[in-house]
């Protein structure tokens, strides 16, 4: 009897430290798969080049099987405020801000050397001083740019040699340091393919009806290239091309949607995506953001508007139809 009992009070010690031991990796595993992480978000401007962006970001998160909370703010193109949130962003103790755009990234970049940034819908991270070089960012940020080094090359090129352009229009936000760097390139490619850029500049998108309107009758074509006040009154400009048919080439795919001619662009879903994907490495510990490449977008294509070339009695070549048209 005596050593049955002792046998029991054995068996009972071993299976009680047994179930300590699983209730500890229980535990263990599960702080390790439910630890919530806390994004910050700011962008400058709805619009669903930048909308689809964020999506990407998100579903690249998601698909990595992380839990997090957003903290999401939107300036409305409103720079005052575009400061306050970064402000904001960097007090409220997140783990990590994606910037979506050039403005965004700027004032957190400025707002904090600590805290993890990734950064998309980016056209010249250098020039902005956002990161050091494309290879080694250096400092707390990173991310992907949004200009193709063939786009505006292209553009311009499709512009004189397939569309006849002599003089053509542009509208951007001299305030905005991606649209500088743009038009900058612009000007010099122009200038060289015997081409007269006809400039105007906008403030907010409020100007951009006064702008599209001091162009008319004096250029033959227009190039909307990636700006975020001017895209975010694209309509405006649009309606403009239509009513005197202008050729009218865009920066980006989603706004041949929104009735552009014609863009060699990417899918903005994509290059938020993987920015997604820097951030995960980011949260993980995997990287710093000094030691993650900027990215380039990658599968650049042509796609048209057919209605939009419809609408202004554009002919549509055979061969413009190689890649997708709209």
């Amino acid at each position: 009897m005596g050593n049955n009992w002792i046998k029991v009070v054995i068996f009972s010690a071993v299976l009680l430290l047994a179930a300590c031991g699983d209730g500890e990796k229980k535990e263990s595993s599960t702080n390790e798969d439910t630890k919530k992480y806390k994004i910050g978000v700011t962008q400058i401007v709805e619009h669903p080049s930048l909308n689809a962006a964020y999506d990407g970001f998100k579903q690249a998160l998601e698909d990595a099987g992380l839990d997090v909370e957003y903290i999401v703010q939107n300036a409305q193109n409103d720079n005052s405020a575009n400061t306050t949130i970064a402000t904001n962003l960097v007090n409220s103790g997140v783990d990590l801000i994606f910037a979506n755009s050039t403005p965004s990234a700027q004032a957190v970049a400025s707002a904090t050397q600590e805290i993890p940034i990734v950064f998309t819908s980016v056209t010249d991270a250098v020039g902005a001083e956002l990161v050091e070089s494309l290879e080694n960012p250096g400092g707390n940020v990173t991310g992907t740019i949004d200009l193709h080094p063939d786009v505006i090359p292209q553009t311009l090129k499709f512009l004189k040699e397939e569309l006849g352009a002599k003089n053509v229009g542009m509208i951007f936000n001299s305030g905005e340091q991606n649209a500088r760097a743009q038009m900058d390139k612009a000007k010099v490619l122009a200038q060289d393919m015997d081409i007269t850029i006809v400039e105007a500049s906008v403030a907010t998108s409020a100007d951009v009806k006064q702008a599209v309107d001091s162009l008319i009758g004096k250029v033959d074509s227009m190039y909307i290239i990636k700006d975020n006040t001017v895209v975010s009154a694209l309509e405006t400009v649009t309606s403009a091309a239509y009513e005197n048919k202008l050729p009218m080439m865009v920066g980006e795919l989603d706004s041949v949607k929104r009735g552009g001619l014609a863009a060699y662009g990417f899918n903005y879903h994509d290059l938020g995506y993987e920015t997604g994907q820097m951030a995960v490495k980011i949260l993980r510990g995997e990287s710093k953001p000094s030691e993650l490449p900027v990215q380039v977008p990658k599968n650049l294509k042509f796609v048209m508007n057919e209605d939009a070339a419809s609408k202004i009695g554009l002919e549509i070549k055979e061969e413009w139809k190689a890649e997708r048209s709209e």
